[in-house]
């Protein structure tokens, strides 16, 4: 079995912090609302634009690492990192200053939007922790532990960041503006 250095267990605590205070925030900040603000309406078009090129940018990382291409790898990666948490951003603002919009479909494509919705949910939260440890990895100089997690890891957000632009796409035509 492998010994943990200090490092790595200090990056275990860390993660287990930031993996569980994210989501308990934004469900806070998610049920507050700013008193006499105007809704950010601008912003669900952007978010969702961002879960895109997220999408795109995952499967331009995984090529490139393919291909050796090992710098181009890690700038879209801490690029992915950094638009993950623009995104969480704006989706907590535009939330702390509108209203829940409620899905206005019916029939079967109602239960594909709330499952696409679901999972997308439950695995958004999972997969923090997923991304923290492949990059903790990493920067531990622990290749094959990385290579291991992204397998997961990867789909995952890929998964989450894709179903960020359809669930938008599928709730955007009962936006209140």
């Amino acid at each position: 079995m492998e010994e943990i250095t200090l490092k790595e267990k200090q990056f275990n605590r860390w993660i287990m912090v930031i993996s569980l205070a994210i989501p308990l925030v934004v469900a806070l900040l998610f049920r507050y609302k700013i008193p006499d603000s105007k809704p950010i309406s601008f912003l669900p078009p952007i978010y969702a634009t961002i879960n895109g090129i997220t999408a795109i940018l995952l499967v331009v990382a995984v090529i490139a690492i393919r291909n050796g291409r090992i710098k181009l790898h890690q700038r879209l990666m801490i690029t992915n990192i950094v638009l993950s948490a623009l995104f969480l951003v704006m989706y907590v603002a535009y939330h702390m200053t509108s209203e829940t919009t409620m899905y206005g479909g019916s029939g079967t494509l109602k239960y594909v939007y709330y499952f696409i919705l679901m999972t997308h949910i439950v695995l958004s939260i999972s997969v923090i922790p997923l991304v923290l440890i492949t990059y903790s990895k990493i920067y531990l100089d622990d290749e094959e532990s990385h290579r291991h997690w992204a397998r997961y890891t990867f789909p995952i957000w890929l998964y989450v960041a894709v179903t960020g632009v359809v669930v938008y796409i599928m709730i955007s035509p009962y936006y209140q503006y």
